[in-house]
């Protein structure tokens, strides 16, 4: 197969199909899963045929068709003591591959930026897949670092740096920070990972408004991203999302997980042609809107008595 990033926007169906008789075929568990589905992979010829794996499935299945052992083991987030997903990753070079190409698809050469996390639950623990992320932006750019609760560092180090820096946090972290009214002037303000149970839940529309009235920038920029996923969809405001070329975003009936479509709203299913070696074919927790161009919004989540059918491979 031709690397991910190889790709022209005419042949990603054609690659996707590709990659996903691959997968069907090496994967024991997506196999099965296919299988429960009712479909035969030979017959599947457009990608709303796909059948998507439901992200709960990473927390009890071993989603992996790489030929040597893995090379790193990603887990998501447990908050609320939940069960981790688990994301096999069979080459951690094509992980980097996926996050620098992603960021410089959107934003420019890598070596040009600062990287300032602001990332506290994600340091506190191991096996995340955006720290793993953030560090390597942040070795490839120009400065940056980690802060975990201190913010008089952080801001000063910010205050120094008179080039293009991007502060990607934690939402609650953000918002703890934003307390204190800091003007960040030129900065990028990413930010990801949601509330993680630590504040009250916001809308986008609420937070980005905090953020920015706070922070004294235009717009907040966010990264969508998740332990499952090799690679990420970045807003650069008003919470559109855009893909890298190797990625789509799908609808699906969050009554009838069979039902998918490439406009509209609904769950959000994802392809992440990046995720050769684990499984590409992702319908997430999310709800959402798909546009005409491929961009999209996340609107909230689905409650875990909608996902339907995620038990079948329980057992």
């Amino acid at each position: 197969m031709k690397p991910f990033y190889d790709i022209h926007t005419e042949e990603f169906e054609s690659r996707a199909l590709e990659l996903f008789r691959y997968q069907a075929d090496r994967c024991a568990p997506y196999a099965e899963w296919v299988r429960l589905m009712g479909v035969k992979p030979e017959g599947v010829e457009r990608l709303e045929q796909i059948p998507f794996v439901p992200v709960e499935l990473f927390k009890t299945q071993r989603f992996y068709s790489g030929e040597e052992e893995p090379a790193k083991v990603f887990t998501s987030s447990n908050t609320g003591g939940t069960t981790p997903s688990r994301h096999y990753m069979a080459s951690l070079k094509n992980y980097e591959e996926a996050f620098v190409r992603g960021w410089e698809h959107f934003y420019g050469d890598v070596s040009g930026w600062s990287f300032y996390g602001l990332l506290p639950s994600y340091l506190e623990r191991d096996g995340s897949s955006l720290i793993y992320m953030v560090d390597g932006l942040i070795r490839r750019g120009r400065g940056g670092g980690f802060y975990l609760y201190d913010h008089d560092k952080l801001l000063s180090d910010m205050a120094a740096d008179h080039g293009p820096k991007v502060l990607i946090g934690v939402t609650y972290a953000l918002l703890d920070l934003a307390e204190r009214c800091p003007d960040l002037g030129e900065c990028v303000v990413m930010e990801t990972g949601g509330m993680k149970g630590k504040r009250k839940e916001l809308s986008k529309s609420e937070l980005h408004e905090v953020l920015t009235k706070r922070f004294g920038v235009e717009r907040i920029h966010s990264e969508y991203g998740m332990a499952e996923l090799t690679s990420q969809a970045y807003s650069m405001g008003e919470g559109i999302f855009r893909t890298p070329d190797w990625m789509r975003v799908l609808v699906r009936d969050t009554a009838d997980p069979t039902a998918i479509s490439r406009r509209g709203r609904g769950g959000i299913n994802i392809i992440d042609l990046a995720s050769r070696d684990s499984v590409a074919f992702i319908a997430t927790g999310d709800v959402g809107t798909v546009t005409e161009d491929g961009s999209f919004t996340i609107e909230g989540r689905i409650a875990h008595s909608d996902i339907r059918g995620c038990n079948l491979l329980v057992q």
